[in-house]
């Protein structure tokens, strides 16, 4: 996958996590919020995977 792929499920993963957690917190469901916070967390990670491509990118593009 790409950076910006990365990037884009990443994001995609953050938000779908946090209205997860936001049903849980509503419906006072306890696991359906612990699945929202890592959603949310593999989102984060899957961010950070393709801001961490960009950068490799951009040494290995003044090389």
């Amino acid at each position: 996958m790409g950076s910006t792929a990365d990037k884009v499920s990443g994001k995609a993963n953050e938000l779908a996590g946090k209205a997860r957690q936001s049903v849980g917190d509503a419906t006072d469901d306890r696991d359906m919020k612990a699945k929202g916070m890592a959603q949310e967390a593999k989102g984060d990670a899957q961010q950070a995977k393709g801001q961490a491509k960009d950068a490799v990118k951009k040494v290995v593009d003044k090389a």
